[in-house]
């Protein structure tokens, strides 16, 4: 377990945020993470959708429960956290 950089590009945010996450969260843990700094703040809640993390310069949706650690990312790297139909 070790703190892992990342930037939140939370969907409709205006603001990116840094956010620390763990090297053993989940994908879905570093999304509630980014959303913590984003929602209810300048983002508002979409109750039925899921938040799902995907990679900023490529694009790749990364699988819910696949960790930090699997994932390949470099610290500060920027992760698009979007709402999509369950």
């Amino acid at each position: 377990m070790a703190m892992f950089p990342i930037m939140s590009n939370f969907e409709r945010d205006f603001v990116i945020q840094l956010v620390p996450v763990d090297t053993e969260d989940t994908m879905d843990q570093v999304a509630e993470k980014c959303a913590y700094h984003s929602i209810n703040r300048r983002v508002r809640p979409q109750p039925g959708k899921t938040l799902r993390v995907r990679r900023h310069e490529d694009g790749m949706m990364f699988p819910r429960d696949m960790k930090v650690s699997d994932a390949g990312l470099r610290p500060t790297e920027t992760l698009d956290i979007l709402f999509l139909d369950n």
